[in-house]
């Protein structure tokens, strides 16, 4: 008898995960759900978090779906993620500043950027934000588009020969701004 509960008990234990896709990060449903909520409220707020790997990358699943929703902006839309996050302040940012700037993206609008360990524990960092609001990855349209025309190069070294006319150009105009002066003075004194 007690061979067949022991066998019964493993067996219950060993249930596999059929799907079961998100990750659970340890904790149940309800608490799951409001860090989460309380993750993306912090992320809308601020543009830019720190937390844990893990934790990461289950708000950026949780998180994409409500930013293409921010997409679209409707009452039907705004009442949806306000079920999520039940917080007024971030349903206005999100839909009013983060919302139009993503408008055209087609998804992908968070980036994960991985930042070392954690002293205490060693558990995996990351930083997670808005893939729009960094400016140093990605600078504005107009200006990546000029620097794109300007950084085109050629292997058989076209960026020296720029470089030098440029110089040479410079030298020009500042031996023909003395020039003019020399010539303004000489005329002062006759």
């Amino acid at each position: 008898m007690q061979i067949i509960c022991t066998v019964l008990r493993s067996q219950q234990l060993n249930k596999m995960r059929h799907g079961k896709k998100h990750n659970h990060l340890g904790r149940k449903a309800e608490h799951r759900q409001a860090l989460l909520a309380n993750l993306t409220i912090a992320l809308i707020t601020h543009k830019r978090i720190t937390t844990t790997l893990a934790k990461a990358k289950a708000l950026r699943v949780h998180m994409e779906p409500l930013v293409t929703k921010a997409k679209n902006d409707s009452t039907h839309n705004r009442r949806v993620v306000f079920s999520y996050l039940q917080n007024k302040d971030a349903i206005k940012e999100l839909f009013d500043v983060v919302g139009p700037k993503i408008g055209d993206r087609p998804g992908g609008y968070l980036r994960i950027i991985k930042i070392g360990f954690r002293r205490s524990d060693a558990s995996d960092m990351a930083m997670i934000e808005f893939v729009d609001f960094n400016d140093l990855y990605n600078p504005s349209s107009a200006e990546a588009k000029a620097a794109a025309g300007k950084s085109r190069r050629s292997r058989r070294g076209g960026a020296k020969k720029a470089t030098e006319t440029t110089a040479a150009k410079e030298e020009t105009t500042a031996t023909t701004e003395t020039a003019e002066v020399a010539t303004e003075e000489v005329e002062d004194k006759e």
